[in-house]
């Protein structure tokens, strides 16, 4: 699915939701191609946590590069990249887009947190928002660099605590300033603010949702709800390190792996190489 398809599938209308999986690396892309997944999720959060780095505007554009590459590499699905705020200035934004897009990325998704950005799930320090005219001007300088990428606008509004009103005077601010889709990101763990914004959301521009709080809401009840994508963002790195976890638990203890269900070594070849015999 290229930007092009991936568009038309997010104004579809059809009640099912397009489905992307956040994937850090081939072996994730793989995974996520091979189960049926419609696009790929490179998550600023997993990149980081890949690298030992916190979720803090501490990547840069080629470390995110370098990840479009890779999981392009084994899936043929569009990848949509989480670039945070973009490093906070329109020029930043329009760099972003620019390497992005030539790295291979059919969409990113650019959120309105103040620089330096903290993680909508952290509880040392308190989200910031930005200047929704900063948000516009990053919206154009990222069409500026890329007639192509699909644009989608997330804000932190209920993250940083502001009403449900300011947070889609906002999601329709982005909408008419030329975002493709536009994201409310919600950790409300009932889904009752999710579901609330497919309700009031009255503009033609598609919704999209990060169910990672409210995870009992599959994403046919929020396609029939009215979002047009979901993404499951860090779902495959935090079954890896729980994977990798009880398996390093088992050798450490007694240098087997136990019942811990292991990919065989094949499988891991051919990851790279699909031609690899063992």
């Amino acid at each position: 699915m290229s930007a092009e398809s991936l568009r038309r599938a997010l104004t579809a209308r059809t009640g099912i939701p397009v489905r992307a999986v956040g994937a850090v690396n081939a072996l994730a892309a793989t995974a996520a191609a091979g189960a049926g997944f419609d696009a790929l999720w490179v998550s600023s959060l997993e990149v980081s946590a890949a690298a030992g780095l916190a979720d803090a505007n501490v990547l840069g554009v080629r470390d995110l590069c370098d990840v479009v590459l890779a999981v392009g590499r084994t899936a043929h699905l569009p990848v949509v990249v989480d670039v945070d705020n973009a490093g906070g200035f329109a020029e930043s934004a329009r760099r972003c887009a620019f390497d992005l897009a030539r790295a291979g990325a059919a969409a990113l998704c650019l959120e309105d947190s103040a620089y330096p950005k903290c993680n909508s799930f952290s509880t040392h320090r308190a989200q910031g928002l930005a200047d929704v005219g900063v948000v516009a001007d990053q919206l154009r300088e990222m069409r500026r660099a890329s007639d192509e990428l699909v644009l989608i606008a997330r804000t932190e509004a209920l993250i940083a605590g502001a009403p449900f009103s300011h947070a889609l005077e906002r999601a329709t601010y982005y909408a008419v300033h030329g975002a493709d889709a536009v994201l409310i990101h919600s950790r409300d763990a009932s889904g009752h603010e999710a579901l609330r914004t497919a309700r009031e959301w009255n503009s033609p521009v598609p919704l999209v949702t990060v169910p990672t709080a409210f995870a009992h809401l599959g994403w046919q009840e929020l396609g029939l709800a009215g979002f047009a994508m979901c993404i499951y963002a860090n779902q495959l790195s935090r079954a890896a390190l729980a994977g990798m976890r009880a398996a390093a638990a088992e050798l450490a203890g007694t240098g087997s792996p136990g019942t811990v269900p292991l990919a065989t070594v094949g499988e891991l070849l051919a990851i790279g190489d699909p031609y690899a015999r063992v």
